[in-house]
């Protein structure tokens, strides 16, 4: 797909992102809106599933599991833009007995989930186990995993991080959103992170970086990061991106990570997004 029809695509799912949000006065736009264009790129030129026909298993299908739960409305967005789900269906994000809840859950059976993730740093583990059970059953589609930097201050991650290692597990590619700041503030003034690089090198991991807001640089090195599949090791990349993208008041602060624009400062985010594929 050319960048530009993945920059129109990205445009509109940052206009969902706020307006579901604003509509409810509830939820996580900043993380949402720096991962917009990840999300696109993956579901709209990268990944190799089938909306129409969607199943838990997922079998001879690329899976992506979203670790860091709360950035919802990005996920949501492009699933329905993509086709598992009608977009008019994104007016009931964090509604009572919306498929759409503020964490994606799967007792709805919401096409295109096919884990609950509220707590962080489990996504990590079950992305793993997906991987291990293609391998077992002659797969070689790849299973994708995204994660928030602040969400590898989780011990978790790390046992999952060894494990995949210790196992030869080369079938899973993970990201980080490494956008420096979480909820009580940057990340490194809550707990510094380090050289993540040389972290998960030490873990065993195949470790790529990437500009999560240049389609160029995600394709060069999603592409790099496949042909690294297969090859012993699992594969991680660090993707640089600004919470809150798109949305000059949102951007360079952590303020926005859960907090919904009233409507207002609404029509002002919408201003800045060119309405591409039709609002819902």
């Amino acid at each position: 797909m050319q960048n530009s029809e993945l920059i129109k695509i990205a445009s509109q799912v940052r206009r969902d992102i706020v307006r579901m949000v604003a509509a409810v006065s509830s939820g996580h736009p900043g993380g949402s809106l720096g991962c917009a264009d990840f999300l696109t790129f993956l579901y709209f030129e990268n990944l190799n599933f089938n909306p129409e026909n969607f199943s838990m298993d997922g079998k001879n299908e690329d899976l992506f599991f979203l670790s860091n739960g709360h950035i919802s409305p990005v996920w949501y967005s492009v699933l329905a833009r993509s086709g598992y789900f009608p977009v008019n269906e994104l007016n009931t994000f964090r509604k009572i007995s919306s498929r759409l809840q503020g964490h994606p859950s799967t007792d709805k059976k919401l096409p295109g989930i096919r884990m609950a993730s509220g707590s962080l740093g489990q996504g990590l583990s079950v992305g793993i186990g997906a991987a291990q059970v293609k391998k077992l059953n002659g797969d070689s589609s790849i299973v994708y995993t995204l994660h928030g930097d602040g969400e590898l201050q989780e011990g978790q991650i790390w046992e999952a991080a060894m494990y995949a290692a210790a196992n030869r597990v080369d079938n899973i590619i993970a990201t980080i959103d490494y956008n420096g700041r979480q909820i009580d503030g940057d990340v490194d003034d809550v707990l510094s992170l380090g050289n993540l690089e040389l972290k998960w090198q030490a873990f065993g991991w195949e470790v790529l970086k990437m500009n999560g807001h240049d389609f160029d640089s995600l394709r060069v090195v999603m592409n790099q990061a496949k042909d690294l599949c297969g090859k012993g090791k699992p594969v991680i990349i660090i993707m640089q991106t600004e919470m809150g993208q798109g949305v000059d008041y949102m951007m360079g602060t952590h303020k926005w990570h859960g907090s919904a624009p009233n409507a207002e400062q609404l029509q002002i985010a919408l201003n800045q997004l060119e309405e591409t594929l039709g609002d819902y």
